[in-house]
């Protein structure tokens, strides 16, 4: 599997389904009832379209539909570009404390209805701050929202706050001082990252707000590579320090690159049907995923913004199954990658990595 070593090989081709099942069908229930952890997952990006249109009603001068039919149109992307702006469309429409905290306990019940035990949510505070949202009650209404997720639905949430790389430096300090302020800081936060578009937007020029992150304790986490070449993921990783890489899909360009991230364990958080949705990679057939897995790079699945490319993060699981020609212990060993390169305390990995252990073997002992 991804971050093996080099004696152990990856577990490939689908059995383990019982006599007159369909091993695809098969495969498929395994992947629904196994614990899972995601890393790269949008905050306002995981909205249903359940939520989207509630949202979409209570503030009807948006141009976004209500109809959750109508959305599935809405979300049909001609490139990254469209794509930011669908999605700011959405972001537009987080306007109170109150639509902050509905959609946040909402993304972490879809979360658990597939089985997810623990969750690194990306959140953009700088988009809610600057629309009005008193920024003490946005990290009172995530706060609320995550505790009562972890309470109710068994499901723990970690935060990245993300600077939107399109708004420039004002929005890369806005977000730093969210972060790192006393009092202000929340709880849940573990992480510090970077999104938007990256053409025209250099990495480096964020390494002063990626040094005040990580002096206050954050982990890095910068998007990089996704619709550029490796070079941005070296930036990344030189300027940014970054420990995980969100998306990274150009690192398949460069053979020394994949070797450094190999040789230091630092993820991929790789999106496959998000990069075809975005154009960021022509077809699912032409994803880079084997090829990372070759190299030894440690790889996470994961599933971006999972209801504008209608997906989620199951759908995500056999994408990777059926690009990496796995059985349940390739996909086991999938989700304990997740593990690993997640930012939870050893306990909480121990804990999880045993969840995911205890269900394949019962799985494969029925």
């Amino acid at each position: 599997m991804s971050g093996r070593t080099t004696d152990q090989p990856i577990t490939r081709a689908v059995r383990g389904a019982l006599p007159g099942e369909d091993p695809l069908t098969d495969l498929h229930a395994f992947i629904e009832g196994l614990p899972k952890a995601e890393l790269h997952v949008h905050h306002v990006g995981s909205a249903s379209p359940r939520i989207v249109s509630t949202l979409a009603a209570r503030h009807p001068d948006s141009k976004v539909p209500t109809d959750p039919e109508a959305l599935a149109d809405y979300f049909s992307f001609t490139d990254f570009a469209h794509f930011i702006d669908v999605y700011l469309s959405v972001v537009d429409l987080v306007r109170t404390p109150e639509d902050v905290r509905l959609l946040t306990y909402e993304v972490a019940r879809d979360l658990g209805r597939q089985n997810v035990r623990y969750a690194e949510l990306t959140i953009t505070p700088y988009s809610s701050v600057r629309r009005g949202i008193d920024e003490r009650e946005f990290m009172a209404a995530i706060e609320d929202a995550r505790k009562a997720a972890e309470a109710e639905l068994g499901v723990t949430l970690r935060w990245c706050f993300d600077i939107p790389g399109e708004a420039g430096l004002a929005a890369a300090e806005e977000t730093v001082r969210l972060a790192v302020t006393d009092g202000l800081r929340p709880e849940g936060l573990v992480s510090f990252g970077l999104g938007g578009p990256e053409i025209g937007v250099p990495r480096p020029q964020f390494k002063p707000y990626f040094d005040r992150a990580i002096a206050a304790g954050l982990h890095s986490v910068p998007h990089a590579g996704e619709t550029t070449g490796p070079e941005t993921v070296w930036d990344a990783l030189r300027e940014l320090g970054a420990e995980r890489i969100g998306h990274g899909t150009s690192a398949a360009q460069d053979p020394a690159l994949l070797a450094h991230l190999a040789e230091h364990r630092i993820a991929l958080e790789v999106c496959p049907t998000s990069n075809v949705a975005t154009r960021a990679v022509p077809s699912l057939a032409e994803h880079p995923l084997a090829a990372m897995v070759e190299a030894g790079v440690l790889v996470t699945i994961n599933s971006d913004d999972p209801p504008m490319f209608g997906t989620d993060l199951n759908s995500e699981y056999g994408v990777a199954a059926r690009l990496l020609d796995l059985d349940e212990r390739g996909i086991a060993d999938l989700a304990k990658n997740a593990v690993e390169a997640s930012f939870l305390d050893p306990a909480g990995k121990a804990r999880l990595n045993g969840e995911i252990d205890a269900y394949t073997a019962a799985w494969r002992a029925r």
